[in-house]
């Protein structure tokens, strides 16, 4: 077996049961694992909210997630009245197709010898393979958007309508985190992204690009905090209200498969994909065989345990919160930081201290960064710490630039003609 990474020309050429085997071998795995997430998320926050979880439904409840799916197979699919039937019924399947289509170029592990046929743990790979993820990704959110306007319901339509803003937001801040990873890999393949960082990964060269990709996935893939196309508290639940049966089930399989996504690519750009951690990288058969889909595993739990950390640690942002950090923090970091990079990328090129620049401009621009973001925070307290402090309370006359809504009654002074005008209103 050799130990090297796949170039793009060992990809088009094994036998058709060889492909087939190797698809089929990835949808299995994107459906086992959103299987076993849902157990060990309900488990995990419970452990987290000292609750107990499911521990019913099979040994310690380790059937709850398949006594789960049975009940919404067997449940009645109602269609409501008035909804556009064709676009209603074709919304799911929107949905959750391209997110199993995404991860086609993921990269498992190395080239192998699979019954004396030499061939690499990816179903394919493109020389644009990352942008290839992020368009299919994108084709996911017209589920959403299709499933709220199809559903002639307005709070349906609301929760579409905060996707469409949503991808559009996080979308571009992703992308920018992108090109850091393409200039200094040379290439848009993940399996030579994965070549890439033989020696260091990228979330040690990268890290803005890392932390602006983290945030951005979760905003993605609608997981709280920035799960606003479904918040429950002011849109019922979102743009999924009018569906049930296995059409609901298909949005919770696209919601998880896209967390599954977008972890790897996670782990493909910035963790050095199925390469192992050090110190296991020590050991010389640790990236040779079938050890590196354990390594890749590991990596993607890692991130699966994150989605989970925080819905169960984190409120849900206001949607104007939601949008700000979006378009006034992200993007312009992202962007920021790509001139940087390509500045280093320049001036150090034929350099041998390349990496050890990198990794210093790299951490001094990320503690830039954590501190504008500590002053915006302490200017935003600002004004309720003089509030609390007794200080005059802001203008609420539309004529002062204030907000035109009336005093609240602690703030109207009693003088003695007004409790003479509420004692008279006392019947």
């Amino acid at each position: 077996m050799t130990t090297t990474s796949p170039d793009l020309s060992v990809f088009g050429v094994d036998p058709i049961w060889l492909i087939v085997g190797k698809a089929l071998a990835v949808f299995a795995f994107l459906v086992l694992t959103p299987l076993v997430c849902i157990y060990a998320e309900r488990k995990v926050m419970a452990w987290m909210q000292m609750r107990v979880g499911p521990n019913r439904t099979g040994p310690w409840g380790l059937l709850q997630s398949v006594a789960d799916g049975i009940k919404l197979a067997l449940k009645e699919g109602l269609t409501p009245a008035g909804v556009d039937r064709p676009i209603y019924l074709l919304a799911p399947v929107i949905s959750v197709v391209p997110a199993f289509m995404a991860f086609a170029v993921i990269p498992f592990g190395p080239t192998v010898s699979v019954f004396g046929h030499v061939t690499p743990l990816q179903l394919t790979d493109l020389p644009v393979a990352v942008l290839y993820v992020l368009a299919v990704t994108s084709i996911g959110v017209y589920g959403i958007v299709l499933a709220g306007w199809s559903s002639g319901s307005t709070y349906p339509l609301l929760g579409a309508l905060r996707s469409t803003a949503q991808v559009i937001s996080y979308e571009v801040a992703m992308g920018l985190s992108f090109a850091a990873v393409f200039l200094f890999a040379g290439t848009m393949s993940t399996s030579g992204i994965v070549s890439a960082q033989e020696r260091l990964w990228f979330v040690v060269m990268l890290l803005p690009s890392f932390l602006v990709y983290v945030v951005s996935m979760v905003g993605e893939t609608n997981r709280a905090p920035f799960d606003l196309p479904e918040a429950e508290g002011e849109l019922v639940g979102g743009f999924h209200t009018e569906y049930s049966s296995l059409r609901f089930a298909m949005f919770m399989l696209a919601e998880y498969v896209n967390m599954v996504t977008v972890s790897a690519l996670a782990t493909t750009l910035f963790l050095g994909g199925w390469r192992a951690p050090f110190p296991i990288s020590v050991w010389d058969g640790a990236n040779q065989g079938w050890w590196p889909v354990l390594w890749f595993t590991i990596k993607v739990w890692a991130f699966l345990f994150v989605f989970v950390w925080l819905r169960s640690t984190l409120p849900r942002l206001r949607y104007d919160q939601f949008m700000a950090f979006g378009w006034k923090v992200l993007i312009p970091a992202a962007l920021l930081w790509v001139m940087v990079v390509a500045v280093v990328r320049v001036l150090v090129a034929d350099s041998p201290h390349t990496r050890p620049v990198t990794v210093a401009v790299s951490l001094v621009f990320t503690l830039a960064l954590a501190l504008v973001l500590r002053t915006r925070l302490r200017r935003a307290r600002l004004p309720r710490t003089e509030a609390q402090s007794g200080a005059a309370p802001p203008s609420s006359d539309a004529a002062d630039g204030g907000f035109p809504v009336p005093p609240l009654p602690s703030r109207v002074a009693r003088t003695p003609a007004v409790r003479e005008t509420e004692r008279a209103d006392v019947p």
